[in-house]
């Protein structure tokens, strides 16, 4: 029986290949689910600007605070049960918000929201390291390229249920469904152990973890940036009609899940040094094209190059977080997720205060040569490749 356990936890195969790329799925499904519910809970609630922003702050505080403990839970309960957990929370809580007004309680749920969602991410990036290493070959890349697609699905399938006049309720209890049939189908095949046995319950990061850390950071922000930024900036900015104003982010998206899809290929030929490398000088350079070249398709051609070369950097540095033998890999990853989960949350905000004390173009500027970088601590990083 030993033995068996150990050959599992040596040589987990195709199985748990597909059951990590369904796990990718769910988390980028919930995400993109929520995002069409947004304005809903604000009207249906009465909130002010402000109140919406406590609320999705709520959801950030759920997320970073439960992160660090992550890798110390998926040691002493397995892959399996943390992201069965995690999974069945957000299929829960996505009909309550869809139906409380009350602040607290929307509160209350967005945080365990946030936490459920942080578990998620942390673990299934734990599952995916483990299965990476045991095929030899890389595999990161396209494990986060399924969760990119599923943040579209979702994002897509709940936009549509509501334009059919479905009701924010009917249509979210579709995507609770379906996150509840792909966990009990692939459940089974998730990893029944962590990283390491016995890790501690913290520990601080150090050294390269560090390292790898703030460059998650740095391009965590950079897609935050996107996402948050670019429709004012092409408003404002670019003279791009208000209903045109997402396909700056539209462009970015799909850019990423593009880059990502292909990346494991691209990863194998290159290796990861120079995924680093010239990823983030393409995203840093599209920026430099969004900033200095005042015409929007020029800037739309910018957020594209931002997505393709931010699209395999965040998969490599989890691979090498893996691979590092400073600190247990659990609790590597749980740290690096979390400084990087924070550049999503704080970053789009000090952008907000620099442009108010100077000027959007130089805020979105100080995004660019922040991603300069990555290139420069790539030998740092990926010192073996």
């Amino acid at each position: 029986m030993v033995a068996a356990v150990q050959k599992e936890r040596l040589a987990p195969g195709l199985a748990q290949q597909i059951s990590t790329r369904v796990v990718f799925f769910i988390a980028g499904f919930s995400v993109g689910a929520w995002a069409p519910l947004i304005p809903y809970v604000k009207d249906r609630a009465g909130l002010d600007e402000a109140q919406l922003g406590f609320l999705l702050l709520c959801l950030g505080f759920g997320s970073i605070l439960t992160m660090p403990l992550t890798g110390m839970l998926a040691s002493r309960f397995g892959c399996r049960g943390v992201i069965a957990v995690a999974s069945i929370l957000l299929a829960l809580c996505l009909p309550l918000l869809a139906t409380f007004s009350s602040i607290p309680l929307l509160a209350a749920t967005l945080f365990v929201f946030g936490a459920a969602l942080g578990t998620a991410d942390v673990t299934v990036n734990i599952q995916a390291t483990i299965v990476e290493k045991a095929s030899g070959r890389a595999m990161m890349s396209g494990f986060h390229g399924l969760y990119s697609v599923g943040g579209l699905i979702g994002s897509a399938a709940l936009s549509g249920l509501l334009w059919l006049k479905l009701g924010p309720f009917a249509s979210i209890l579709f995507a609770s469904g379906l996150i509840v049939l792909l966990i009990a189908r692939f459940a089974k095949d998730l990893l029944p152990y962590g990283s390491e046995s016995h890790e501690p319950l913290f520990a601080f990061p150090r050294g390269k973890v560090i390292v790898i850390g703030l460059l998650c950071f740095i391009t965590f922000m950079a897609e935050g940036s996107v996402l948050d930024w670019s429709a004012v900036f092409l408003t404002t900015l670019r003279g791009v009609d208000s209903s045109q104003a997402g396909l700056g982010y539209a462009a970015f998206a799909i850019a990423m899940t593009v880059g990502r899809l292909g990346g494991d290929r691209i990863v194998e030929v290159l290796g990861g040094k120079k995924i680093l490398i010239f990823g983030g000088l393409c995203a840093a350079i599209g920026f430099g094209l969004v900033v200095l070249v005042p015409f929007a398709p020029v800037s739309l051609l910018g957020f594209t190059m931002v997505g393709l070369g931010a699209s395999n950097i965040v998969p490599v540095l989890f691979t090498e977080a893996g691979r590092q033998k400073i600190m247990p890999a659990g609790l590597a990853i749980s740290a690096i997720t979390t400084i990087g989960y924070t550049g999503i949350l704080t970053g789009p905000a000090t952008i907000g205060f620099i442009a108010h004390a100077s000027s959007l173009l130089f805020s979105m500027g100080l995004v660019a040569l922040s991603l300069l970088a990555v290139p420069l601590a790539a030998n740092k990083v990926l010192s073996l490749d």
